[in-house]
């Protein structure tokens, strides 16, 4: 006869201390005044809003629909994928429910997306990438959300929305959803940096890793070399240093969120940086750069254009793009340090010229 089965004991200690996300906010703010009923009120639409794409995601070879380019192009220029809509469709819908939220300003849309009905009482924005990394979509490969929360300053409702036009310092919390093996959710409201996993068995997101450092240095570089003949030479003085020598791995998916989560906790540094023909790079500042930047520098990291800290950039634009350099703090410092060499070269020769 077998046995009737034992939990383990880490499965009771789960069991007994299931910590869900709303539950965390109040713990980290350390109160249930209303600044933090209303963070757990936004965290907690963000993490319906992930549950919901995780939903689509999980299905999407199965419906009709789902994969594929919608024939459209984005503001940025970009061709839009079925998933994109959705996805920013779903951030829209969840939002309009909140009471809180006033304005959405969103990759996808050339304008902030205005709610209202929110705004007598709703005095915060929500900035997001819907789905990042979406052209993996079709072959089944990691694609994550990417969110900031600002406080709303002024009557703005003309579109405008120049009061973004501030630097990655004046978030009040920031950052991204995970698609993969599981669906993870990780957060900062300027207090460490916090992961969550997705039990679908409860519909939940529960407390995996709490106060997640990235170590000061890591064996792990992700960029995409395939661009390495269009950097400027301080880039690609960095990748032959990083080819001569023993003890680093090259690691990129093309998906931001991923890259850029192996980094957070194992080390190492993420790049996207700049060409010589687009020196402001790919990345978009308030969507994708100021958000991570927020919680590379919580755990411990840096974020950098290569030139100066990303949460110290003011745009000047809502889809303003930058250079982006980040992960460990060393490793972040010697990417710098080769660009900063090269621009000194590139001084020298200009004054004897």
């Amino acid at each position: 006869m077998v046995d009737s089965y034992q939990p383990l004991d880490h499965e009771l200690a789960l069991d007994r201390d299931c910590t869900t996300l709303s539950r965390h906010v109040f713990q980290q703010l350390q109160n249930f005044g209303p600044d933090a009923q209303d963070l757990s009120a936004l965290m907690n639409r963000i993490a319906l809003a992930g549950k919901l794409v995780a939903r689509r995601l999980s299905r999407a070879g199965l419906m009709e629909g789902v994969l594929g380019f919608t024939g459209e192009v984005n503001v940025q220029g970009e061709t839009v994928k079925k998933m994109d809509v959705y996805a920013n469709e779903v951030f829209i819908s969840v939002f309009k429910q909140s009471g809180l939220v006033c304005r959405l300003a969103s990759e996808e849309m050339e304008k902030p997306y205005y709610i209202p009905e929110n705004c007598p009482i709703g005095r915060y924005t929500l900035v997001y990438d819907p789905i990042d990394g979406s052209s993996n979509i079709d072959t089944n490969i990691n694609v994550g959300s990417i969110f900031a929360i600002r406080q709303q300053q002024g009557e703005d409702l003309d579109d405008s929305a120049s009061d973004l036009l501030q630097s990655g310092r004046q978030q009040i919390a920031a950052g991204y959803i995970l698609y993969g093996p599981s669906t993870m959710l990780v957060y900062s409201i300027g207090k460490g940096v916090h992961a969550f996993t997705l039990d679908p068995s409860l519909g939940e997101f529960i407390l995996s890793n709490e106060n997640i450092q990235t170590p000061e240095h890591g064996p792990i570089y992700s960029v995409n070399e395939g661009n390495f003949w269009q950097w400027d030479e301080g880039i690609r003085d960095y990748i032959r240093y990083m080819h001569r020598h023993e003890g680093y791995t090259a690691r990129y998916s093309g998906a931001l969120v991923g890259d850029f989560h192996r980094i957070l906790f194992q080390g190492g540094v993420f790049l996207y940086p700049g060409t010589v023909k687009k020196p402001e790079g790919k990345l978009r500042l308030l969507y994708e750069s100021a958000p991570l930047a927020f919680l590379a520098e919580q755990a411990g990291g840096r974020a950098s254009t290569g030139t100066q800290d990303i949460l110290d950039v003011i745009p000047e634009k809502l889809h303003q793009r930058t250079p982006l350099i980040v992960g460990s703090r060393e490793d972040v410092a010697l990417v710098e340090s080769f660009i900063q060499e090269r621009a000194r070269e590139e001084a020298s020769v200009a004054v004897k010229t």
